[in-house]
């Protein structure tokens, strides 16, 4: 079985490769989304929420359907765009606040982008398993979420 550290180290350039030089920022979120949908088969729902007019705004995902919006400081998104850090949460029904879009959801990772010194988006990783997420998980999706923070001006942020 491969390692999540190996697998992170061969997403990582395939996320710059899909985004490089790429006009259609949607299109390469969804593509981004795609690949580690596809490639991790521990995430069960992977999509980004983008703030926009005060809230989290869905954005492209994989998975099944999700919610709207979240405001900021609800629910394991808006926690991590209110305090500007990765949250991990091994049992979502022990996170307070909780907002299940999906009951099948158990455990959840949710990493900041940041564009300058803002944050515009999250990036939102669920499985269905308990504590599925590591260290490398946070480090890998991290790595990822910078890369793509290039996607973001003020279409997104406006």
């Amino acid at each position: 079985m491969i390692q999540k550290e190996q697998l992170y180290s061969e997403l990582i350039p395939q996320v710059k490769s899909l985004i490089d030089g790429i006009d259609n920022h949607v299109g390469a979120l969804a593509n981004v989304a795609a690949l580690l949908h596809d490639t991790l088969p521990y995430f069960f729902w992977v999509g980004f929420y983008i703030v926009r007019n005060g809230q989290l705004e869905l954005g492209p995902f994989q998975g099944p359907v999700a919610c709207y919006t979240i405001s900021k400081g609800k629910g394991v998104c808006g926690t991590a765009w209110e305090k500007a850090k990765t949250v991990v949460v091994p049992d979502v029904e022990q996170f307070p606040g909780h907002i299940a879009c999906s009951s099948k959801s158990r455990s959840e990772i949710v990493v900041p982008i940041r564009k300058n010194d803002d944050i515009v988006a999250v990036l939102d990783v669920d499985s269905t398993g308990l504590n599925t997420f590591s260290e490398e998980d946070k480090e890998g999706l991290e790595k990822i979420a910078e890369i793509i923070s290039d996607l973001f001006n003020c279409t997104y942020n406006g």
